[in-house]
């Protein structure tokens, strides 16, 4: 049910007043329908003196919302902030609290990049939830200043031959490319997982990275007396209302078709129209402050704005411009039509303002006016409707200590290893689980994916997928650019969230590094089940102390990001009560000169490959053991000390051109590593595994797909070998060279098996397309 005017005791004009308000104190609302709980009711009474009026219980009850107040997550998101140190400061010029964090990359430029989600609304409508979910992350980007530079995307979904799964695939994926490329976005990278345990909450999980001068930041903030408030932008209309704020605080329930308000619907070319005016009207130096208009609408941006500024606002709804002439206030308030911003203004720059947004063919209306009254009011049709401090709606909110315990299924799962599991000896059984293991859903080619976005618009795209990281230009000159690279990995953090979620950030930090940049920030996307279930908040707050306490000992501070909770439909208590708890973790990497990225494959032949870091028996949580159907036991082993050292390398390595090419050792292990980089370009492998396994006790399945943290395959030209293993001697890191690079296109495990390059790619090229072409 969606509070009108109507709904409340109301004067004869219908519209429910302030002074109506206070005159029918005891007047039902219907609060529990937008979500809000007793308590919270009675809190809202108690701040006001009086009950809300319809509109002020329309703006509370999004505002409040799990999606916009964080009201479960903040206790433990505070350690974030508690954590970091001021080393760890160096290079953040924005964090935690803004629409996105904002980095110094050096020679006076600034990148911001944050990750958002738009997980519920792309399971009702996949298409424009997932275009929307892009939209919405590049105004964020767009309200710190900056000009949007390249997107990525981190993709869950069901199992992959559900009956269900092709709807949710074609248009998520449709979604992300359609907007992102309207809008001439590169898409440089991101991720796709398959699992049963997303079937009904698949996540969508959007990035975007901005570029401008440190001078160029913006804050959203409304400050000066008298200074108007302009809404620019598309119309507002009925759709989205209340649709992330509330789709993104309850789970899916039957019969609840309050909890199922209708998904925003997008228009990349408004948005595109609406980038390059928000920059000519910075450039121009005529916005005070900006807020975009996403979750909550209005609401939100109007009690953020005033709430991050000194005094107060004023807003007159009459002149907020509609595609629904209907729309009574509440519905105004809580519409997240899309392609909106709100801009702050001094008087004497309005007009030129309104001419920079009229040369645009942008539509905008002043619908206020900053004031020192500490209060946010709004007036619609000459009557007072909300009358509230702008504090108690976008930032003080409830704040809940919710009851979290470790699960009880915990021993059991930790308990059954994939150590049991019968691994094959011979060559031909170890050839036939290689080209299994790399055409799994896990490992699958994601071309089919990835072919539909553009990812090389713009042209400054230095490296995009299937490389380990997506590498921007931001100078032409110099050549400085940044690395971004997304990580989760969801069977680990079930199996332990504290160590898993720090693989996460490990292997995003390990990622940037690889491709040559020194990882210097970090933004987070949370995704986890029910804060009511004890269980699940167990995972998550495991999960936060564990990424909090890997940033601090990598000396990364993490600068924002979302959280997305309520992504489950099972009985509370049970093993597959929600999905498994996913923390994508994306690391910001800089280099002084893109030209200098290091790619992951190997164009030569000849070249020798060299294995860094050891190599344990770990197959708990493997694509191995996922491929045998299995989850169990422990993550790997993982040592951030080493992690650091290992990064410092691979800069190294980059900077001086000690390798020609790079990969990660992580999901599929060396098997995956040697297939993938053969895969880049054509050129095969020769792999000999007997020094590994003796060095390392291990049998040939275990040193080709075990899944230890901290290795890299390196390919290394021969004229740089004596200077490449003197450095990782002189650093401790462990080193061997495990094979060479083959002019024949075949993958050669010595005294194992040969797999021709091309029969392997037709495995591992179709069993995307095969469902989903």
């Amino acid at each position: 049910m969606l509070v009108t005017e109507q709904t409340a005791a109301s004067p004869a004009h219908g519209t429910d007043t302030v002074d109506n308000a206070a005159a029918t104190a005891d007047q039902e609302m219907p609060f529990a329908e937008l979500g809000l709980k007793p308590d919270e009711y009675a809190r809202i009474v108690d701040l006001l003196g009086r009950r809300p009026t319809a509109a002020e219980l329309a703006m509370y009850s999004v505002m409040w919302s799990e999606h916009c107040s964080y009201k479960s997550s903040k206790v433990h998101l505070r350690q974030f902030g508690e954590k970091t140190t001021e080393a760890m400061k160096e290079h953040l010029m924005v964090g935690i609290g803004e629409n996105a964090g904002v980095v110094d990359i050096g020679d006076g430029w600034a990148v911001t990049f944050k990750v958002e989600s738009h997980n519920h609304p792309s399971f009702v409508e996949p298409y424009q939830g997932a275009a929307t979910g892009v939209g919405g992350i590049v105004r964020d980007i767009l309200a710190m200043g900056a000009r949007p530079v390249a997107a990525m995307d981190e993709l869950r979904f069901g199992d992959i031959d559900h009956p269900d799964t092709g709807r949710v695939v074609h248009g998520v994926v449709a979604g992300v490319g359609g907007y992102g490329n309207s809008l001439g976005l590169p898409n440089i990278g991101g991720g796709v997982r398959f699992d049963s345990c997303f079937q009904g909450n698949p996540l969508v999980n959007a990035l975007c990275v901005g570029v401008m001068k440190h001078e160029d930041i913006h804050l959203a903030s409304a400050e000066g007396v008298g200074n108007k408030v302009v809404l620019f932008g598309a119309r507002t209309g009925g759709d989205g209302i209340g649709g992330a704020s509330i789709l993104a605080s309850e789970t899916f329930e039957d019969g609840v078709p309050a909890k199922r308000p209708s998904v925003q619907v997008g228009d990349p070319f408004m948005e595109k129209v609406l980038i390059e005016c928000c920059l000519e009207l910075f450039a121009e130096d005529l916005v005070e402050g900006i807020q975009d208009l996403g979750a909550a609408g209005i609401s939100c941006a109007t009690s953020e704005l005033a709430s991050n500024g000194s005094g107060g606002m004023h807003v007159w709804l009459d002149d907020v411009l509609l595609r629904d002439p209907t729309l009574n206030a509440g519905e105004i308030l809580m519409s997240e039509s899309q392609e909106r911003m709100m801009a702050v203004v001094r008087p004497e720059k309005l007009e030129a303002f309104l001419a920079v947004t009229g040369k645009w063919d942008v539509e905008s209306s002043v619908v206020g006016e900053v004031n020192d009254s500490g209060r946010l009011t709004i007036d619609h049709h000459g009557e007072r409707i909300v009358d509230v401090d702008p504090r108690t709606v976008a930032h003080d909110g409830p704040v809940y200590e919710r009851p979290y315990a470790r699960p009880a299924w915990m021993d059991g799962l930790q308990a059954d290893s994939a150590s049991a599991l019968d691994l094959p000896a011979d060559g031909d059984a170890l050839r036939a689980l290689a080209v299994e293991v790399l055409a799994s859903p896990t490992l699958a080619s994601r071309e089919w994916v990835t072919n539909q976005y553009d990812r090389y618009v713009q042209g400054n795209t230095a490296m995009a997928r299937p490389d380990t990281a997506g590498v921007v230009r931001v100078d032409e000159t110099t050549g400085r650019g940044v690395a971004i690279a997304t990580r989760s990995n969801d069977r680990f953090t079930k199996l332990d969230p504290y160590i898993g979620a720090q693989h996460s950030v490990a292997a995003a930090y390990r990622a940037a590094a690889i491709a040559g940049a020194t990882p210097a920030a970090i933004t987070d996307g949370l995704n986890f089940g029910s804060p009511e279930d004890p269980d699940s908040m167990w995972q998550f707050a495991e999960a936060i102390r564990g990424i909090a306490d890997a940033c601090q000992s990598l000396e990364v501070p993490v600068t924002g990001g979302n959280v997305s909770l309520y992504n489950g439909t099972g009985e509370p208590g049970r093993i597959d009560s929600s999905i498994n708890p996913t923390a994508i973790v994306g690391v910001l990497g800089i280099l002084d000169d893109v030209r200098r990225a290091t790619p992951s494959g190997w164009r030569e032949s000849g070249q020798l490959l060299y294995l860094l870091g050891a190599t344990g028996a770990e197959l708990d949580g493997s694509v191995l053991a996922e491929v045998k159907g299995h989850l169990g036991g422990l993550p790997p082993v993982l040592d951030l000390d080493r992690e650091r050292t290992l990064a410092e390398v691979m800069v190294a390595c980059s900077r001086d051109g000690l390798v020609d090419a790079a990969r990660e050792v992580t999901e599929g292990g060396l098997a995956a590593a040697v297939a993938m980089g053969a895969l880049r370009y054509g050129v095969g492998a020769r792999v000999v595994l007997d020094e590994l396994m003796r060095r390392d006790g291990l049998t040939a399945a275990q040193a080709l797909f075990s899944e230890s943290a901290g290795r890299v395959l390196l390919a290394v030209p021969r004229t740089e070998e004596q200077r490449l293993t003197d450095m990782l001697a002189a650093r401790g890191v462990p080193a061997l060279r495990v094979g060479v690079t083959l002019e024949e296109p075949e993958i050669e495990v010595q005294g194992q098996f040969t797999l021709p390059l091309d029969e392997l790619r037709e495995a591992w090229s179709q069993t995307l397309p095969a469902r989903f072409a």
